[in-house]
């Protein structure tokens, strides 16, 4: 009896999957602009050395007048052929000769002629490299990134490319990573941590990304550093601070953290008695881990009708009761509640217009969320310094942006002197 399946025998290469999607794709448009792009690349560059030398190839130098400048008169010098350059752009792949020149020096020597629009040892557009990075940003590892850009690019970038276009980004990730924050107006501080997955010595470990997060007088908010650490130790995010002060950052008046004890040891030690929010969300959390499943929908309800309270009596009412009541039908969710103190409700003492934006550090956990996303197709990434700069990547290219805090137009107006009343 003869089978017959619809498998193929053979999986097919991705050039043939290739060329039959998109081998009837002519575009005249395209096809043509692409032609003259050599031509017009061989024009630009050999305009750029005329103007340089003050004429053109096989023309003599023009005399100058006696009184003219000698900025006036140009460069002297001579030109000896042309070597071979490839360029790759948005255009593809072009092969160019790129002319070359001698120079004289006001030494008597001579120097070679570098071209300032086409640099020495460039490959790639700037718009080329942007394009690498942005494909790489927006969520896929480099070899998806290679077969995205197949065909804008004729094959020619693999994921090698791809590895050295996003170690380029490095240089401006260390210069934001070491710039002054003298000048930046920071009012409120956020801050929170994150597990991420890296390759060390060959092999997948967890690591914590420390991230802090500034509100400025106008109400932006702003990333200020992101930290590779072993953990969420005291030791770990004392140096994060100890980093933020050295380069300037004034003290703030207000902090709303995660609730780990590591933090909130440091931040004794450098800025004791600012006022601290401890997030409300990840107190919830915790309240759940206490209780069994089936408890979960009561002590939410009763939760959230106590944080979000409309008015700052309502809060302390139902705090009461939420003790009261869960004291006698499950005490450890009434312990774990009294253990995070005022803290939990420090945001009681600002203008009713910033309660939302000053409960929770999810101005950090949306970041962070967009984070993950983009990493899913990368389980492990392939070193600590990429986890932190590829976080930071996703704000400096526009991929992620921030909006001001609600109410931001009373970040100006001082907390109020009275804490929540704790008594149950």
């Amino acid at each position: 009896m003869t089978s017959h399946s619809t498998m193929p025998n053979q999986p097919q290469s991705e050039t043939e999957t290739a060329v039959q999607l998109f081998g009837n794709w002519f575009d005249p448009i395209e096809a043509g602009l692409r032609d003259r792009i050599h031509e017009f690349l061989q024009a630009m560059l050999e305009a750029e050395l005329d103007e340089v030398l003050d004429r053109s190839r096989y023309a003599r130098r023009v005399k100058r007048s006696t009184g003219a400048s000698e900025e006036a008169a140009g460069v002297t010098g001579h030109r000896h052929g042309h070597r071979s350059r490839t360029l790759l752009g948005t255009f593809g792949r072009v092969k160019i000769a790129m002319p070359r020149a001698r120079l004289d020096t006001s030494d008597g020597k001579t120097t070679e002629w570098k071209s300032q629009a086409l640099r020495a040892y460039q490959r790639r557009t700037e718009t080329a490299e942007a394009l690498i990075a942005g494909c790489y940003l927006s969520g896929t590892n480099t070899r998806r990134v290679r077969r995205a850009l197949r065909a804008l690019f004729g094959g020619a970038v693999g994921k090698d490319t791809v590895s050295r276009v996003w170690r380029k980004v490095k240089s401006d990730w260390e210069a934001w990573d070491a710039r002054s924050l003298v000048d930046e107006p920071i009012v409120r501080l956020i801050l929170d941590g994150t597990v991420v997955r890296v390759r060390l010595d060959r092999e997948a470990t967890s690591i914590s990304l420390l991230v802090v997060m500034g509100v400025r007088t106008d109400g932006q908010k702003v990333l200020l550093a992101i930290k590779s650490m072993g953990g969420e130790s005291t030791e770990a995010w004392r140096a994060v601070l100890d980093d933020l002060i050295r380069r300037g950052l004034r003290r703030p008046q207000f902090l709303i953290v995660d609730g780990a004890p590591g933090l909130e040891n440091a931040i004794a030690a450098v800025w004791a008695g600012v006022p601290v929010q401890r997030c409300t969300v990840h107190k919830h959390r915790n309240l759940l881990a206490h209780a069994p499943e089936r408890l979960h929908e009561e002590i939410s309800a009763d939760y959230n009708a106590m944080i979000y309270a409309a008015t700052r009596a309502e809060v302390e009412r139902q705090r009461k009761a939420f003790i009261r009541k869960w004291r006698l039908k499950h005490r450890p969710v009434a312990d774990s509640l009294q253990e995070a103190g005022d803290r939990l409700f420090t945001f009681t003492r600002l203008p009713l217009g910033q309660w939302r934006s000053a409960r929770t550090t999810n101005a950090i956990e949306r970041l962070l969320v967009e984070f993950n996303r983009r990493i899913k197709t990368q389980t492990v990434l392939p070193s600590v310094d990429t986890a932190a700069m590829l976080l930071w990547a996703l704000l400096a290219s526009g991929q992620i942006s921030m909006r001001k805090i609600d109410g931001w137009h009373t970040l100006a107006t001082k907390l109020t002197d009275h804490a929540i009343d704790l008594a149950a």
